[in-house]
C-alpha cells in the first residue's frame, strides 16, 4: 500500500487553516448578525426553544450556547468565546502538525456545530455543511494522540478514514453537475451559462468582468468543460492508477482556481481544494519508487492514462458535437433529456456500486496490512481492532449517504429502503452526511438583480443609498477579492433579490436596525460612505435595480456597471410603522434589553479584543492571522 501519511497531514493542516477563516468570519459578524442588537439575534433563538428541561434543550438544539448562564456570559459573549476559541485551537493545528489529533478536531467541530445552530438563514448556503461533513471527516482521518515525530508509521486504518473524504469529494461534485440538467435549466442545455454566470455570480470578483467578455465560443466551451468535469470525471476518483486520480486531480484544481479568480465563495473553493488531496499520496511528494516493478507499474499506469483520457475527449466529441470552425470551437447538446435521465438513474446506481466494491477493497486491504504489517502480538491485536472499528464507521456513513445521492434522481430515490432513510435522517441531524443541491438554474436572463436600500427624512425624498462593502451597488465601484472572507449579509441580499421581501423576514429586521441607527448592524456595511452620519434616516426602502457589466468598448471608462431601475422592492418604513413592528414582533425580532448577567472580567476582556479587531479590515485580519501563522511555521522549521 502506497503510504499516505504526510498526505494526510497536508490535509488536516488545511482543514484547520479553513476552520481559522470560518471561525474569524463569524466572530466579525456576530454583533451585527447575532448580537442582541443585530439582525437575528442568536438569543431569540434559544428563547423560541419550547422544551422547558435542559437536556431537551440540548437534545433538540445542542449547542454549547447553553452553558453560557454556567460561565457567567449572556448569549453574544459566549458567541463570542466559541468563536474565538474555534480560532485558536485551528490556529494551533495550523502551526503545528503535533495538535492536529482527534481531540482537537473533536473541539473545533463541536464548537462550528454550535455557532451553526443559532446561524439560521446566513448559514443557510451549504457551505457550511460541506464543512460540518469534512470536519466530522477530519475527526476520523486524525491520529488519537500526536506521532513522536512527524510522518511517524502509518496507521491500517489511515486507508479508510481517506476513503470517506475521496467519497465526499466525489458525492459533492457529482450531485453539483447532475443538478443542472437535471432542472431543465435551458442555459446549461443551451450551453450558454457561462455567458450569464460571471454577471449574475453572487459576489463577482475584479476578474468577473473581464470573464464576462471572453469570445462567445470559449465561455460554450468552458460550460461543457464545466460538465464533463463534475459529470464524468468524478468517477476517475476510484479507479485504482495513480496516474489518472491525479489527472482528476489536476483538472478539479484548475476549476477550482478559476472558480477563486472569477468570484468570491468564501472558504468553499479552498475546501474543495482540500478534499482533492484525497486523491493524492506520499509517492507524489516524495518521488516514484526506484525498483523495476514501480517502473512497469508507473509506465502501464501512464499508457492507461492516456486511454481512458482519450476515450473521455472521444465521448465529449460525440456527446457535445464538438467541431473545429476555423479557429473556433463550435459545441452543442447532442443528447436529449430522456436520454440524460436514463444516464443519470444508471450512473448513480453504478457510481453507488463502484463505492461500495471500493470501500470494501480498501477495508479488506487495510485489515490485511494490520494483521501482516504490525509488528508484535499485542500491537496487531489493537490494530486490527482499530481498523475494523474505523471500517464499521465508514460502512456506515457511507450507507447513510446513499440516501442524498439516490434522491438525485425519482427513479432511484424510490428504491432506498426506509430504514437507511432513518439513518441517514439521524446522522443528518449532526449535518454528518448531508446532500448537496447547488444551483441547479442559471439566474440572470438579461443582468442581476440587485437590492438598494435607500433611506431620507422626507417621505416624498431626496433619497440616499447605502452602500455594501462586497456586493455590487455603486456602477463606478470594482468589487474586491474577498474569499476566503465570508460576508454573509451581503451574500444574503443576492438571494433576497431573487425572491419577494415577505419571504425573508430578516430584511426588514436589517431595515429596522438601520432606521434604529444600531452601530453593530452599520458596521456591517461600507462605513466609509455612510449617507447618515449624524443620525439614522426617518424613512428606509427597498428599491430593486437590474445591474449589468458595462460592454468592452467602454472598458477604458470609470462604470463597471450600468443599472435601471425595476421597480420597489418594498414600502418605505419608518421606525415606528406599525405594519413594520407588529411584523417584527409577530416573528421575536425586536430587539429587548438583554436580562443575563455577564461576569466583569469576561466582559472586559471580550470587550477589548473586540476593540483591537474592530478597527482592521476583515480580509486584512485573515491574512493577517494567516501570515502569523506561516511565520511560526517558518520559524519553527528553521529552528529544527
Amino acid at each position: 500500500m502506497i503510504p499516505i501519511r504526510y498526505t494526510r497531514n497536508l490535509f488536516l493542516r488545511a482543514m484547520c487553516v479553513i476552520y481559522l477563516f470560518s471561525f474569524i468570519s463569524f466572530y466579525i459578524q456576530i454583533p451585527g448578525l447575532y448580537g442582541d442588537n443585530g439582525i437575528l439575534p442568536a438569543r431569540s433563538v434559544l428563547e423560541n426553544n419550547k422544551y422547558k428541561s435542559w437536556s431537551a434543550k440540548v437534545h433538540y438544539q445542542p449547542t454549547l450556547l447553553w452553558l453560557a448562564p454556567f460561565l457567567g456570559l449572556d448569549t453574544q459573549y459566549a458567541l463570542d468565546v466559541l468563536a474565538l476559541l474555534g480560532s485558536f485551537l485551528a490556529f494551533t493545528g495550523f502551526v503545528s502538525q503535533k495538535f492536529c489529533t482527534i481531540p482537537l478536531f473533536a473541539g473545533i467541530w463541536s464548537l462550528y456545530f454550535s455557532l451553526y445552530q443559532i446561524g439560521q438563514v446566513f448559514v443557510s448556503s451549504q457551505w457550511d455543511n460541506l464543512l460540518l461533513e469534512a470536519g466530522f471527516l477530519s475527526l476520523l482521518v486524525a491520529p488519537l494522540l500526536p506521532g513522536r515525530r512527524r510522518g511517524s508509521k502509518r496507521s491500517p486504518s489511515d486507508s479508510i478514514s481517506f476513503w470517506l473524504v475521496r467519497w465526499l469529494l466525489f458525492r459533492f461534485i457529482l450531485s453539483a453537475g447532475v443538478v443542472k440538467l437535471l432542472s431543465g435549466c435551458p442555459k446549461w442545455w443551451g450551453l450558454s451559462a457561462l455567458s450569464y454566470y460571471f454577471e449574475s455570480t453572487v459576489l463577482p470578483s475584479p476578474l468577473s468582468w473581464y470573464a464576462h467578455h471572453l469570445p462567445i465560443w470559449l465561455l460554450r466551451l468552458g460550460s461543457v468543460v464545466v460538465l464533463v468535469s463534475e459529470l464524468l470525471m468524478p468517477f476517475l476518483f476510484f479507479i485504482p492508477i495513480r496516474s489518472i486520480r491525479i489527472s482528476g486531480y489536476s483538472l478539479q484544481l484548475f476549476l477550482q482556481i478559476c472558480a477563486v479568480l472569477t468570484g468570491n465563495f468564501n472558504f468553499v473553493n479552498l475546501l474543495i481544494v482540500t478534499l482533492l488531496l484525497s486523491l493524492l499520496d506520499d509517492q507524489l511528494f516524495f518521488g516514484k519508487s526506484r525498483n523495476a516493478s514501480g517502473k512497469w507499474s508507473s509506465i502501464l499506469g501512464q499508457i492507461a492514462n492516456v486511454l481512458v483520457h482519450a476515450a473521455i475527449i472521444y465521448g465529449v466529441v460525440v456527446l457535445f458535437n464538438l467541431k473545429l470552425n476555423g479557429s473556433q470551437v463550435d459545441v452543442r447538446v447532442g443528447f436529449t433529456k430522456d436520454q440524460f435521465n436514463v444516464a443519470v438513474k444508471q450512473g448513480l446506481l453504478v457510481g453507488i456500486y463502484i463505492g461500495l466494491a471500493s470501500l470494501a477493497v480498501t477495508i479488506a486491504r487495510s485489515i490485511l496490512y494490520a494483521v501482516l504489517e504490525t509488528p508484535g502480538t499485542f500491537s496487531k491485536i489493537l490494530s486490527l481492532l482499530g481498523t475494523i472499528f474505523y471500517g464499521a464507521i465508514a460502512t456506515l456513513i457511507f450507507i447513510s449517504s446513499t440516501v442524498p445521492l439516490s434522491a438525485l434522481h425519482s427513479a432511484t430515490n424510490a428504491t432506498v429502503s426506509p430504514s437507511l432513510r432513518t439513518i441517514h435522517n439521524r446522522l443528518g441531524k449532526l449535518h454528518i452526511v448531508n446532500d448537496y443541491v447547488l444551483f441547479t438554474k442559471m439566474v440572470g436572463d438579461n443582468g442581476r438583480p440587485e437590492i438598494v436600500l435607500e433611506g431620507a427624512n422626507n417621505i416624498e425624498g431626496p433619497w440616499q443609498e447605502y452602500h455594501f462593502l462586497y456586493k455590487p451597488g455603486n456602477v463606478n465601484h470594482s468589487l474586491p477579492f474577498v474569499a476566503p472572507y465570508s460576508p454573509r449579509l451581503d451574500w444574503q441580499m443576492w438571494w433576497a433579490a431573487q425572491s419577494s421581501y415577505k419571504d425573508q423576514p430578516w430584511i426588514l429586521s436589517l431595515t429596522h436596525r438601520l432606521l434604529d441607527g444600531r452601530p453593530e448592524v452599520l458596521a456591517l456595511l461600507d462605513r466609509n460612505h455612510l449617507p447618515f452620519q449624524d443620525k439614522p434616516p426617518k424613512f428606509i426602502r427597498g428599491v430593486l435595480y437590474n445591474y449589468k457589466y458595462t460592454p468592452w468598448s467602454q472598458r477604458w471608462q470609470p462604470s463597471w456597471w450600468k443599472r435601471e431601475k425595476i421597480g420597489e422592492y418594498f414600502p418605505p418604513y419608518s421606525k415606528d410603522s406599525s405594519s413594520l413592528l407588529d411584523y417584527l414582533k409577530a416573528r421575536n425580532l425586536l430587539p429587548t434589553p438583554s436580562k443575563e448577567s455577564v461576569n466583569h472580567i469576561w466582559k472586559q476582556v471580550l470587550d477589548s479584543i473586540r476593540y483591537v479587531t474592530s478597527h482592521l479590515e476583515a480580509t486584512l485580519l485573515l491574512w493577517s492571522v494567516f501570515t502569523a501563522g506561516c511565520a511560526i511555521i517558518t520559524t519553527t522549521t528553521k529552528s529544527k
